[in-house]
């Protein structure tokens, strides 16, 4: 936390307006016609997997959302000639309204926060705010809210955004982070008749724990996963064998401390398989390993090791002071989340030199089914993600100044609404051009999968 004076803080953050006055924040970049998103995804492509890739595009091509999903490095080539402020933060990268949900602390106490952190970067603060409004006003749009009540529901979540960073402000510096947002809080924050919905959904993702990971993905008879082409394919069909990734274990290993590693110790690898999942990673490597520390079926866990890329934010932002991507990932996730799975860390493939972060696969994790809310859910919803995001901002950047910048009237809400509605439009646009591009052969794409 900055040890600059309050007082101080506050007049640096409103002389940031002189940089970037709050009406500004409505510039919705390049026009659309000025580039080509399809470039974007083809320079993706050549660091993923072939076979892999008409998959991604297949899941962006369903919808524009879909296409807004996958589409962070388009939205940082768009955002990056935009005016900003200069206040940074840590930012998620990829803040759009699905990479929010509920999930467990070592504790095993269920919260919500931002639950994606492959594009993690220092970097301004508008940008994770902009890609939540205009992936929140698409959403609205695609449920069938009508334009104003598509306006209000984002509005709601920039407020929100804004309030409880001004509460952030007031708050010392240890009960910052200490701050959390608990089970008992999502049910408060929505209405008395919403609750019970609320509830339901907590009690799944309770759940959605190790040993349902491991009887959805493994056989009954012994431990081994199930093959699922092309989402789920095993190790040795990809022309490796267990022994090529004991190293890359090893290597986690000594990523983890002392007591995680006596945790880990205990387990001895079983299988690994390739999985596929999400819309913007389809494509990169991603395994799912079955641990197992004795003999009994209960006593099985599954570890993702996700490859982690340089972020698409970099080339507009600034390198990474980590030269790991997975430890760039572990590090971000730590800072924005504060209570993080016990089993988070990092590794390297040393006969690739592809880099990864880990993680365990589920672990009483929850998302809402966006598709099935009405206005007022996605209302409560929306203002419950902009709680989270401007928790993590306040932890990772000076939330004194933020709210100084800010101010108390909504002129930044209508600027980021307008940019929000532009934005739709942009992705709108470049989702077209991802189907003409798909109709034309210029790329593959494969539905449904």
């Amino acid at each position: 936390m900055d040890p600059t004076p309050i007082a101080d803080r506050r007049t640096a953050g409103r002389a940031c307006r002189d940089r970037a006055p709050l009406a500004s924040h409505a510039d919705p970049g390049p026009a659309p016609e000025t580039r080509d998103p399809i470039a974007f995804l083809e320079e993706q492509a050549a660091s993923r997997q072939d076979d892999l890739i008409p998959i991604r595009h297949g899941r962006m091509a369903d919808n524009p959302f879909g296409f807004l999903r996958g589409a962070a490095l388009v939205q940082a080539h768009d955002l990056a000639p935009t005016p900003t402020s200069g206040l940074r933060v840590q930012l998620c990268g990829d803040a759009h309204i699905r990479n929010f949900g509920k999930f467990a602390t070592p504790e095993r106490n269920v919260v919500f926060s931002i639950n994606d952190f492959d594009e993690t970067l220092p970097g301004p603060f508008e940008w994770d705010v902009k890609r939540l409004a205009a992936s929140l006003h698409l959403v609205a749009q695609q449920n069938g809210l009508s334009a104003k009540k598509c306006d209000d529901t984002v509005l709601t979540t920039l407020r929100s955004y804004r309030q409880r960073m001004a509460g952030y402000a007031a708050m010392s510096t240890l009960d910052l982070w200490y701050d959390h947002t608990a089970l008992e809080d999502v049910i408060r924050h929505f209405e008395p008749r919403d609750r019970d919905r609320v509830e339901r959904e907590a009690a799944k993702a309770a759940r959605k724990d190790q040993r349902k990971a491991v009887a959805r993905y493994t056989h009954d008879d012994h431990p081994h996963f199930v093959d699922d082409p092309p989402l789920v394919v095993h190790l040795e069909d990809m022309g490796h064998s267990l022994d090529d990734v004991v190293h890359m274990l090893d290597d986690y290993h000594d990523s983890l401390r002392d007591d995680r590693r006596v945790l880990v110790d205990r387990y001895e690898l079983m299988d690994v398989a390739h999985r596929v999942g999400g819309v913007g990673s389809v494509g990169t490597r991603c395994w799912i390993a079955l641990m197992a520390a004795s003999d009994r079926d209960e006593d099985r866990l599954i570890l993702q090791v996700k490859e982690a890329q340089p972020s698409v934010l970099e080339r507009y932002v600034g390198e990474s002071a980590f030269s790991h991507p997975g430890r760039r990932v572990v590090a971000g996730q730590r800072l924005c989340q504060g209570a993080t799975d016990i089993f988070l860390g990092w590794c390297e493939n040393s006969w690739s030199g592809r880099t990864f972060y880990v993680r365990q696969l589920w672990d009483l994790k929850g998302r809402s089914d966006l598709t099935l809310m009405n206005a007022r859910n996605l209302t409560y919803h929306g203002a419950l993600c902009g709680w989270a995001l401007a928790r993590a901002h306040a932890r990772t950047g000076d939330p004194v100044a933020i709210t100084a910048y800010l101010g108390r009237k909504d002129t930044f809400d209508r600027a980021v609404l307008d940019y929000a509605k532009a934005y739709v439009r942009t992705t709108e646009h470049d989702h077209r051009c991802l189907v003409d591009a798909v109709r034309d052969g210029r790329v593959q794409a494969v539905a449904g999968i």
